[in-house]
């Protein structure tokens, strides 16, 4: 009995639930409709919102930059590359990093990227910056960056345009060494030129043949001096606009070694002198097969103008062998190592290391040396700057009375050995 009377309150609260429940989606769905006709009527159906349009541009960015003359990128909000052009791609490589976390280039990316447009139908103002770096080459880039899209930073790109300044820069530190050092080295023959013309002109006719033979002589000496030191001076200058351009052929050093033996042989015609060459098998280097003789040849006209000496026979050697880890600037970088070693009476420790600098010399040359026979000062110079445009580093020891070792590291090439071992060389 009592529960026929509560059965009917039951079937009364289930109603009372199902009719709220009802009621609340009705609620539900009539907001979420009336939402949907608010949207639909504030905004147009055919325009696109700006991700949209932001992804089809950054899409496009590939595009975008090969169509512009010179080196482009294209960066996101938090500067990074979305699209470069191959340009840039060639000329920096790997450094297009270093540069863009540069400071002075984050700072303008993010005055970019803050610039505002004085009108909608004008595009914001153009930011530029110069970064310098130091590795893995010295440069000087001007970076010139402009907003391109989106109504806030963090919808936004930024074309950037990069301009390398380090040729011009290049050019103005070569005038400025030219007129420091090569006017010093040019004083002195030219002052012998000068006084021996003097004296011929003083002497006229009256100035018999063996005297104008010695003057005529001295003056030819002085001159070839001077040619010398001219040429020097422009190999370097033209090796320096080069820097930034890493080789990339491939040079077996038993081809190197050939063309070296080739140039040297007739220096090494007597007993006094000998030249021993030995290498180990298949080695291959990412190198100028002309400035990599070049290099050679002034080492061993080193060894040979440096180390001659009295009663005491030369001996040269000339040697190259896969270089270990530890002897290169990158344990996983693979290199070979070369080593021109002399006998000679070595070269004392404070000299060491200033060989490589414009004009220096060894003031301590044995007698034997005529002014004709000394160096430009040059030689070492251009083996760096050669050395540095490979990749390559170089070094010396020596030690008095014994001889000189000079040891050159140089990137060894893309061989199926060093993809054995997982070691790619970085070009």
């Amino acid at each position: 009995m009592a529960a026929s009377l509560l059965l009917p309150d039951l079937i009364a609260g289930a109603c009372a639930c199902l009719a709220l429940t009802g009621w609340g989606m009705v609620w539900h769905l009539s907001r979420h409709a009336r939402l949907s006709e608010h949207e639909t009527r504030h905004h147009k159906p055919d325009r696109k919102p700006t991700p949209s349009n932001n992804t089809l541009l950054a899409n496009a960015a590939p595009l975008l930059v090969e169509a512009i003359p010179g080196m482009a990128l294209i960066l996101g909000s938090m500067g990074q590359i979305l699209a470069c052009n191959e340009d840039a791609q060639t000329h920096y490589g790997n450094s297009l990093g270093a540069l863009l976390r540069h400071p002075n280039a984050r700072d303008t990316l993010k005055t970019a990227l803050h610039a505002p447009s004085v009108t909608d139908a004008t595009l914001p103002a153009a930011c530029s910056t110069t970064v310098q770096l130091d590795v893995p080459v010295k440069c000087s880039v001007h970076l010139a960056m402009r907003r391109i899209v989106g109504s806030s930073e963090r919808d936004s790109l930024v074309l950037v345009l990069l301009h390398d300044r380090s040729i011009m820069q290049a050019v103005d530190r070569m005038r400025a060494d030219f007129v420091a050092h090569a006017s010093h080295e040019l004083r002195t023959p030219l002052a012998s030129l000068s006084g021996f013309i003097d004296l011929m002109r003083e002497g006229g006719d009256t100035t018999d043949p063996s005297s104008r033979t010695l003057y005529l002589d001295i003056m030819n000496q002085q001159a070839t001096r001077m040619q010398r030191l001219i040429d020097r001076l422009l190999y370097l200058s033209q090796l320096e606009l080069k820097g930034h351009h890493r080789p990339h052929e491939q040079l077996d050093v038993d081809e190197l070694f050939a063309l070296v033996l080739g140039e040297v042989t007739p220096r090494f015609h007597d007993s006094s002198r000998t030249l021993t060459v030995d290498h180990e098998e298949n080695l291959i280097l990412l190198a100028d097969s002309d400035e990599m003789v070049q290099v050679l040849l002034n080492l061993i006209e080193n060894a040979i103008r440096y180390g001659t000496r009295p009663d005491h026979p030369l001996h040269v050697r000339l040697h190259a062998r896969q270089a270990t880890p530890d002897e290169g600037p990158s344990s996983a970088m693979p290199g070979i190592l070369i080593t021109v070693e002399d006998n000679g009476p070595g070269i004392a420790a404070h000299h060491i290391p200033r060989l490589t600098e414009r004009f220096y010399r060894i003031t301590n040359q044995p007698e034997s040396h005529t002014e004709s026979e000394q160096g430009t000062g040059l030689g070492l110079a251009i083996v760096r700057q050669i050395l540095e445009r490979h990749g390559g580093q170089i070094r010396f020891a020596s030690t008095p009375g014994q001889g000189t070792t000079c040891f050159i590291w140089l990137p060894a090439a893309h061989t199926p050995q060093n993809r054995a071992t997982g070691a790619i060389p970085t070009p």
